[in-house]
C-alpha cells in the first residue's frame, strides 16, 4: 500500500518530533521531511512534492500564509493542513483565502490530526470544528446561497470535489462555457474571489456533505 507522503513545517522541535513518532507508527502515512521554518518549508514541499503539507502560522523568516501563498503559486495542487495553537479570525481567514485545505488546532488529539491530513489528502476540507464554528459566527450574510440555482448547486458539489471545469462539464453534460459562466455566477452570488472560497463557504453551511 502506498503511504500518504507528509512534511511537517513547525518552528518548534518538539511538536514536530512528537506528530513525526505518531504519524510514522501509521499504516497509511510517513512524515517524509522536516522544515523549522515557513521559507524551509517552501522550498522542501516544492523539492519533495508530499501528499500533504503539515504547515505551522507563526515562523519565523516566512510565515505560514506566505508559505502556503509561495508554494501554491509554484504548486497549485498542493494540499496544505494548517495546524496552529491560533484561533484568531485574523489568522484564519488569510491562510484559508490563501489556499489551505485545513485548519486544525494543535490541542485537537491526535487522531482528529490524523483524519484531518487523510481528508486533505484527498483534496476534502478538513476544518476543525472550534474553526469553523468562528467562521459561522463570523459570516455576516448568511443567506447568500439561496440566490444559487439547482445547476449552480450541482457546479458547487463538484467544485467542492476538486474537479477541473473540463471534468465538472464531462459530468453534467454541458459546455465548457457553461461551466464557466455558472462558475462566475457562484462567485458573484456567493460574494467571494475565488474558487477555494466558494467552497470554504459550501462547507461553512453545510451545502456539501462533509463525507464527500
Amino acid at each position: 500500500m502506498t503511504k500518504t507522503s507528509i512534511i511537517l513545517v513547525d518552528d518548534h522541535e518538539m511538536v514536530r518530533l512528537g506528530l513525526k513518532s505518531f504519524l510514522n507508527l501509521q499504516t497509511d502515512v510517513e512524515v517524509i521531511g522536516e522544515a523549522s521554518n515557513g521559507a524551509e518549508g517552501v522550498e522542501m514541499a516544492l523539492d519533495l512534492k508530499p501528499d500533504v503539507v503539515v504547515m505551522d502560522l507563526v515562523m519565523p523568516e516566512m510565515d505560514g500564509v506566505e508559505a502556503t501563498l509561495a508554494i501554491l503559486k509554484k504548486w497549485k495542487k498542493a494540499q496544505i493542513l494548517v495546524l496552529t495553537s491560533y484561533l484568531d479570525n485574523e489568522k484564519i481567514y488569510p491562510v484559508i483565502e490563501a489556499g489551505a485545505k485545513g485548519y486544525m488546532l494543535k490541542t485537537s488529539s491526535a487522531a482528529e490530526i490524523l483524519n484531518a491530513i487523510r481528508k486533505v489528502a484527498k483534496g476534502d476540507l478538513a476544518i476543525e470544528t472550534e474553526v469553523d464554528q468562528k467562521i459561522k459566527d463570523h459570516d455576516e450574510n448568511p443567506d447568500l446561497h439561496d440566490d444559487l440555482t439547482a445547476r449552480e448547486r450541482d457546479i458547487l458539489r463538484l467544485l467542492a470535489k476538486g474537479y477541473d471545469n473540463q471534468t465538472i462539464a464531462d459530468q453534467l453534460f454541458i459546455s465548457l462555457k457553461t461551466v464557466k459562466t455558472h462558475v462566475s455566477n457562484i462567485l458573484a452570488k456567493l460574494q467571494v474571489d475565488d474558487r477555494t472560497q466558494a467552497v470554504v463557504y459550501a462547507f461553512r453551511h453545510h451545502l456539501v456533505p462533509q463525507d464527500e
